[in-house]
């Protein structure tokens, strides 16, 4: 292509990047930014000049402007690609913010063996190697009922790794109805198929009988399968069978049971008011030879998978290969303990895991927070209104439940909302909210403390950068 006389005097005009360098060094202490993102943030700066150079623009072309563009590229570097979020979304369990907040519990644990050696596998009274499970084995099955406990990186590893140990070359029988697929495409069949076990469907999409587990077992049948469908629900007519019954038949035809809870729950949600979920509790006391469930979700600790059941088949799941590359690391176990610590006492759990705490937050608590944000932006030329909407639990769980919430509607004249969505997007730090009857709607059941100050000062950065 051809370049125009301008173009090639902006060009020759351009400072290069040792003369570009030495201005960066000269304004920015070596000990803040190290040389190499200065170096890389000049030359990214000079050719963004370049680029713009040759698709026809005249850009101003001096040491000042590029020093400016190589200035917000080494912002962006510098900046942390993980960053906190205010969530203003309303969905607790939210998978794309991070899932479930961490109780201060749990921060705790996590710095007290995060920056000092620890006894992740060794054991203090006998002086030998130890197991990293046993950081929280304990506390499990206190909690759970379960004879032996496990845990995992998270529950799509629990169930590839329980169903390769089980399920091997034999075949798994589970209801038509629970073939259940949760995020990242991860399907209940595909898994039975990595894991080497023969998938074995049996009932239809809304009604499953004993009989049908009855007539499809077989010599070859190594495990009857339960998948709680907690992200989504059948209604109308419809039958399942119980964990109760199928131990039952299991014991029957010296087949073992498990029980793939997905979500997982340490409590009894109809305590507070809300749909009954089933709980870990209630699967072990059933008699399910093994029970899985995440870490990160309904019961509010970190990505993990526990896996909870009889001594023997937990014992076998260990030796599998598989596990060792399944393992959590010392962090998310001291995590993971800090939480469950919580959990001895449930009013104790509740008020302090934020997952639980937001979830069984009453409409009238949401009022109060809703009421201070309004009050907050006050000063602002803004539009707002409370409005009587529903949070969500998130997470792939209780997908059924809509949780009454009074939300904050706001305005801004002469801004759309998805306008405002996207400038308060991109706020320092995010504030992620959503769009509802074309409105932007912040919802105060999953506002933290401190969110407030952090939305009114976006909104009025907002307000002063139209003004």
């Amino acid at each position: 292509m051809e370049l125009r006389d301008t173009q090639k005097q902006l060009l020759r005009t351009l400072p290069g990047v040792d003369t570009l360098l030495d201005a960066l060094t000269a304004e920015i202490p070596a000990e803040k930014v190290p040389r190499s993102v200065l170096t890389a943030s000049a030359r990214e700066a000079l050719e963004a000049m370049r680029r713009s150079i040759f698709n026809g623009q005249e850009p101003t072309v001096d040491l000042a402007s590029v020093l400016t563009l190589a200035h917000q590229r080494i912002d962006t570097k510098m900046h942390p690609n993980l960053t906190r979020v205010v969530n203003g979304t309303g969905v607790v369990v939210h998978t794309n913010l991070g899932r479930s907040l961490l109780a201060d519990e749990a921060l705790e644990r996590i710095k007290a063996v995060g920056n000092r050696y620890s006894n992740l596998e060794f054991n203090l009274a006998t002086g030998k190697r130890g197991l990293r499970y046993t950081a929280v084995e304990d506390l499990i099955c206190e909690i759970s009922g379960a004879e032996s406990a496990m845990v995992v990186n998270n529950n799509a590893g629990a169930v590839l790794l329980c169903l390769d140990t089980l399920v091997r070359g034999k075949e798994a029988i589970v209801s038509r109805g629970e073939l259940v697929e949760i995020g990242g495409a991860f399907r209940i069949p595909d898994v039975m198929a990595k894991s080497g076990g023969i998938l074995k469907e049996v009932g239809t999409t809304n009604r499953t009988h004993l009989r049908d587990y009855e007539n499809a077992t077989t010599d070859e049948t190594g495990l009857f399968l339960k998948v709680h469908t907690s992200n989504y629900a059948i209604v109308g007519f419809t039958s399942a069978v119980s964990v109760a019954e199928l131990v039952a038949l299991g014991k029957e035809r010296g087949v073992p049971v498990m029980d793939d809870l997905g979500s997982g729950t340490f409590v009894n949600f109809s305590h507070y008011g809300l749909p009954a979920e089933p709980t870990v509790q209630q699967s072990v006391a059933a008699g399910a030879d093994i029970v899985t469930f995440s870490g990160d979700k309904l019961l509010g600790g970190p990505q993990s998978g526990i896996i909870v059941g009889s001594k023997k088949h937990i014992e076998a799941i260990r030796k599998n290969p598989l596990t060792r590359a399944l393992r959590i690391d010392k962090l998310t176990l001291a995590a993971l303990e800090g939480t469950l610590r919580l959990y001895r006492d449930e009013a104790q759990a509740v008020k302090k895991i934020p997952t639980l705490r937001m979830i069984t937050m009453k409409r009238e608590e949401t009022e109060a927070q809703a009421s201070d944000l309004m009050e907050a932006l006050k000063g602002l030329p803004i539009t707002t209104e409370a409005l009587a909407l529903a949070s969500r639990p998130g997470g792939g769980s209780l997908p059924m439940l809509e949780l009454p919430s009074c939300c904050v509607g706001i305005t801004l004249p002469g801004m759309e909302a998805g306008a405002l969505e996207k400038v308060m997007r991109k706020n320092d730090p995010p504030v992620i909210g959503r769009i509802e009857n074309e409105t932007y709607i912040l919802d105060p059941r999953t506002l933290q403390v401190g969110d407030i100050a952090l939305i009114a000062d976006a909104l009025a950065h907002i307000v002063e950068a139209r003004s």
